[in-house]
């Protein structure tokens, strides 16, 4: 009896984690569910910048930013545009979804706030990036150049903060 139970057991486990629908048990209109965190793709900016992709912008590449930067332009007007710093929309994204905030490492470099990075913007890219730099250890890690978004709710980290959800 006790060996049934064990096997009945293992099936039903096997069960479950074979009876997720095809979007992997998220709801169907494709959110998030509680407690799931969907981290969007990284910045071309930040892929640029961090060359040996370590999740770290160090001191050399911190110093070597103009000329990493410089890359992104894709069509040479020695500017950078929001289709040069920011990973492509989905192709299925609704065209009347909210935009996220601007990053403070796109604040950082976009001296002026006109969502243009210009030529002179670019240049003093390496002094912009240092006043990220929080602790004073000539690197910028993630929690410096783009951190998570506060929380809001029970205090546990489940949601992001934004407008609480409608009660309908």
């Amino acid at each position: 009896m006790k060996m049934m139970l064990v096997i009945l057991a293992a099936g039903a486990s096997a069960l479950a984690v074979n009876g997720q629908d095809e979007n992997g048990g998220a709801p169907p209109d494709g959110r998030q569910g509680r407690g799931e965190h969907h981290r969007p793709p990284p910045l071309p900016l930040v892929l640029a910048l961090d060359v040996n992709h370590d999740g770290v912008i160090d001191a050399s590449e911190i110093a070597n930013a103009p000329a990493e930067l410089k890359t992104l332009d894709k069509n040479g007007d020695g500017q950078l545009t929001a289709d040069e710093i920011y990973p492509a929309r989905p192709a299925d994204a609704p065209t009347n979804a909210p935009l996220p905030p601007t990053p403070p490492i796109v604040k950082a470099l976009d001296a002026n706030g006109d969502d243009v990075i210009d030529a002179s913007e670019i240049a003093n890219a390496s002094a912009e990036l240092k006043s990220l730099d929080k602790n004073g250890d000539g690197q910028l890690t993630r929690d410096e150049f783009c951190p998570p978004p506060p929380m809001r709710g029970n205090g546990n980290g489940d949601e992001p903060a934004g407008p609480p959800p409608s009660q309908n």
